[in-house]
């Protein structure tokens, strides 16, 4: 699977230990930035991982910031990015199931490697269900991107 990733310096420690799982495993990752410690702007690098993902040129996302929820904001307003926040592997099973999401955000001050490790495996391991009532909800949310011009 393709991956999109990327973080500011807060999450540059969990965006490389995710990286280096991610190609262990088998995945192609591209990686936005950053790759310094150097004080940087979460918006500048998640914008582009983002639309990385809303034109499918990456098929997931995995957005790293100090709390995980500054880039998770900002993914979710590309259209097309379902992006959550995830703080354990359960989290990340249920937004895979019922919302589609096709991108997560981690803290990287709150979130430790083998945790994050679990919470990617399971978020890219889990199909959605599929479910007639996921699929209306998630298209009353592409009706809300339509209509706010998101």
């Amino acid at each position: 699977m393709k991956i999109a990733v990327c973080c500011d310096h807060g999450g540059l420690d969990l965006k490389t230990a995710v990286v280096s799982f991610l190609k262990e495993n088998g995945h192609e990752v591209v990686d936005f930035g950053t790759d310094s410690y150097a004080s940087c702007d979460y918006p500048d690098f998640a914008l582009k991982a983002a639309e990385a993902v809303s034109s499918g040129a990456c098929e997931r996302g995995v957005f790293v910031c100090t709390s995980g929820i500054g880039v998770s904001i900002v993914a979710n307003k590309v259209p097309g990015v379902r992006c959550a926040l995830c703080t354990e592997p359960l989290s990340a099973r249920m937004t895979r199931e019922h919302n589609d999401a096709n991108a997560i955000a981690l803290g990287g001050g709150y979130t430790g490697v083998n945790l994050a490790k679990e919470i990617v495996k399971t978020f890219l391991e889990t199909p959605f269900s599929e479910g007639a009532n996921h699929i209306r909800r998630l298209n009353k949310i592409s009706e809300i991107e339509k209509k706010y011009g998101k």
